[in-house]
């Protein structure tokens, strides 16, 4: 047992070295571009703000809990607990908010092939930053209720209802209140979700329409821009559908964490290499479909 628990410590940790080192350069080609005198376009800033979202997800967990195998066990007082713990959730939620802004905006940008998203078209870049702030706003203030369930595990020995979570444990408060909390903690990625696969949906139709009518046009003359767009597109799909299936199995594993009075120790264990697997790949998933597509550089004027 301790073994197979060392074992998936050491998977975890090669997880968020990997994951942070494909965030970092990735987030550095952004920043370095931008100082250097390019404009990013506007899904530019949308997947900015989702990298330092995945490296905000994989640092504070990843360096805490793969201190147990050496020893390091209950070194987090109840105040650190809770800052690792909100700042992961709070990460993870905008993770997966820039990751549906991303989708969405991309299935408006390539609506250009009908006239009915034109006017959006023009419009979506202007909401892009508002969004993202949005996104931000509303993660911060919604998991602070999550930091009053969640305590250091060598503190408040005489609190007799915790649920260990690893590194710290969860207060229990009740069946109802742990219903609410995860209701209410599952109502934004579940809507984020939706709009994931509807925007996604949508490009898959678009694109598939887009084909059908150059068909009959050579190759080289279809347009450059309209070749990008689909490398684009395709790249998000591609970024969509991991982050649903990764999130659907990390979902699972969360629920029955959480309504479960004594979970398994090996199910609290393995979540944290399947939460840390899609802001590893993501950035991967990026540089892999024609990142040029992605990243356009305009010489600012």
């Amino acid at each position: 047992m301790a073994t197979r628990n060392f074992a998936i410590r050491m998977i975890f940790l090669s997880e968020n070295i990997v994951g942070i080192l494909g965030n970092v350069s990735l987030l550095y080609r952004y920043l370095f571009l931008h100082f250097t005198g390019c404009r990013l376009r506007g899904k530019d800033l949308i997947v900015e703000h989702l990298l330092v979202a995945n490296i905000l997800v994989l640092l504070p967990t990843g360096i805490s809990d793969t201190m147990i195998p050496f020893g390091w066990k209950n070194f987090l007082t109840d105040i650190e607990c809770k800052l690792v713990f909100y700042i992961h959730r709070v990460a993870r939620g905008v993770s997966i908010g820039t990751t549906c802004l991303l989708s969405v905006f991309q299935a408006i940008t390539i609506g250009i092939l009908s006239t009915r998203w034109a006017e959006l078209r023009v419009k979506a870049p202007k909401y892009i930053g508002s969004s993202i702030f949005l996104c931000w706003v509303l993660q911060l203030m919604i998991n602070i209720i999550f930091t009053m369930r969640v305590t250091g595990n060598w503190s408040n020995k005489t609190i007799t209802k915790k649920k260990d979570l690893g590194l710290c444990c969860s207060v229990f408060h009740g069946r109802i209140t742990v219903l609410l909390n995860t209701g209410l903690s599952l109502f934004p990625d579940v809507l984020c979700l939706g709009l994931m696969i509807w925007s996604s949906g949508s490009m898959v139709f678009i694109l598939y329409r887009h084909k059908q009518q150059v068909q009959h046009i050579h190759r080289n003359q279809i347009s450059p821009r309209s070749s990008a767009e689909a490398r684009a597109t395709q790249s998000i799909l591609v970024l969509v559908s991991t982050f649903v299936s990764l999130y659907t199995l990390s979902s699972i594993c969360f629920l029955y964490v959480t309504l479960s009075d004594n979970p398994s120790q090996n199910l609290v264990i393995f979540i944290a290499p399947v939460t840390a697997c899609f802001p590893t790949v993501s950035p991967y998933i990026l540089m892999s479909h024609d990142h040029g597509s992605l990243l356009k550089c305009d010489v600012m004027k």
